[in-house]
């Protein structure tokens, strides 16, 4: 029974969507956006060129090692005679010298096209302020900041909810009680401030990773690709509760979303 109950659980990690750290993993989780999609091919892309030359410097070593010995004279007479072809040869240094320079544009293109991208800010839907704090986070949807009858922005406080007070089958030091809720296939801006110290907002499967400085608005684009619930902290050590100050962004459809702020204004109204 206990053999089944991993197969199926090993087949199950291979169609479920990795959102949240794992137990032993060491890769990187599934992209929720195109940004993460982008580094996750130059990742791969990268790898490729270091087994090449890793393959390359091996061989050339084992080449060296095995034909450049002195184990005998006669045979060290024999490849004193082709070390000469080899010593002093420009068109060796030629070689040496633009290949390397091949590489390194091979490099640079895709690198410079993803650096762009990330920088990229298209006019946006959505616009989430978000402060950091010692040791939480609070959240403003900026779009919503002027209301009538003396509302003046919708804005909440989130917390790390407490292993006590965890439900069944949540993640510990990672659950909050206030879920940021935000629409898919929808161009949405981030502003990223800190109230206290240095912050870091930090989550993984959007692959965005920006901090937090007092005094400073920094901003970072986001589109989401898919629904699901993805899982952050805080990536810049700030405290003795930095380990406790964890990110919860729930992405749903845009009617859902639209329904969850019609909701969220009539209470905040109501209060």
């Amino acid at each position: 029974m206990s053999s089944r109950i991993t197969t199926f659980g090993f087949l199950a990690s291979l169609i479920t969507v990795c959102d949240a750290p794992k137990f032993g993993q060491y890769g990187i989780q599934d992209p929720a956006t195109p940004a993460l999609e982008g580094m996750i091919f130059f990742h791969n892309y990268l790898f490729l060129f270091i087994l090449l030359i890793g393959f390359a410097v091996c061989y050339v070593l084992y080449y060296i090692l095995a034909t450049f010995n002195t184990d005998s004279y006669e045979k060290a007479a024999v490849q004193n005679l082709i070390f000469r072809k080899w010593s002093h040869a420009s068109q060796l240094e030629i070689i040496w010298t633009f290949i390397p320079a091949g590489v390194l544009l091979l490099l640079a293109v895709p690198s410079f096209n993803l650096l762009y991208s990330l920088d990229e800010l298209i006019d946006p839907s959505v616009t989430l302020k978000i402060i950091g704090h010692q040791w939480y986070w609070s959240y403003e949807y900026s779009d919503f900041a002027t209301l009538e009858e003396g509302v003046t922005s919708l804005a909440f406080d989130s917390y790390m909810v407490g292993t006590s007070d965890l439900s069944s089958g949540a993640f510990r030091l990672l659950e909050v009680d206030n879920r940021v809720v935000l629409p898919i296939k929808t161009h949405i801006r981030l502003l990223v401030t800190a109230a206290d110290v240095l912050h870091s907002w930090a989550v993984p499967a959007f692959g965005v990773k920006i901090d937090a400085c007092p005094g400073r608005l920094s901003q970072v684009s986001l589109f989401l690709k898919r629904s699901g619930v993805y899982y952050g902290q805080c990536s810049e050590i700030c405290g003795v509760n930095h380990g406790f100050m964890p990110i919860v962004v729930k992405g749903v459809s845009l009617s859902k979303f639209v329904k969850w702020i019609i909701l969220k204004l009539e209470l905040t109204i109501v209060d």
